[in-house]
């Protein structure tokens, strides 16, 4: 799963790259993101800032009201579920990125593995998108089973990978072709292993459903 991703184009080149309409003003992004965190979408042919992360609605052991937990992966043999069914029928939407990264190495030692598509200045992966009380604006990036990509010796999971060709099918299609096209990412990718420590900032705060 991907609890972490870049995105260090500029809204400006990212709203060309997508053909979307930028009207964001002082957008408010890093160029790592994290789960909680800020991150540009296109919605509706718009690029959006919204939050990465549905709201998970947390309870304490006495019933009190604890901080809601941001479940910023969903996978795609949940995607009938309560907690996603209507966004994934009614608000789908493209995720703007550069590489994603997954943890490896052992335990209280794991290092970031980064992934990107060869050659590609930017990409996008499959998101759905929901106004909530939480968090205001938020999305999820769509999750699949790694087999048969290059993915698969980095980690089980991978997200989504939208060709500009699916771009629409994805966002406009219905649920059967929009779930068609969640499968692993056939082309190369690029695996940078690198010593950068993984722990940091929200990271370790995640969940996926």
């Amino acid at each position: 799963m991907c609890n972490l991703y870049r995105m260090t184009k500029g809204k400006d080149e990212v709203a060309k790259w997508f053909e979307a309409i930028e009207s964001l003003g002082g957008a408010n992004f890093g160029a790592e993101v994290y789960p909680g965190y800020p991150g540009l979408v296109v919605a509706d042919g718009e690029l959006k800032q919204m939050s990465w992360g549905f709201p998970l609605v947390m309870k304490g052991k006495s019933g009190q009201p604890l901080k809601p937990k941001p479940v910023n992966n969903c996978r795609t043999d949940k995607l009938d579920s309560y907690f996603w069914k209507h966004s994934f029928e009614e608000r789908r939407c493209l995720i703007p990125l550069t590489a994603w990264a997954e943890a490896q190495g052992p335990k209280g030692a794991k290092t970031r593995t980064w992934l990107s598509v060869p050659d590609a200045q930017l990409f996008a992966c499959a998101g759905i998108w929901r106004k909530s009380d939480e968090f205001g604006l938020c999305y999820s990036m769509v999750m699949t089973d790694s087999t048969g990509s290059d993915a698969q010796d980095v980690h089980s999971r991978m997200p989504v990978i939208l060709r500009a060709e699916d771009y629409e099918g994805w966002v406009s299609g219905s649920s059967e072709d929009a779930k068609a096209l969640c499968s692993p990412w056939t082309g190369d990718l690029e695996i940078d292993r690198t010593d950068q420590s993984w722990v940091r900032g929200a990271v370790s705060q995640t969940s996926l459903i």
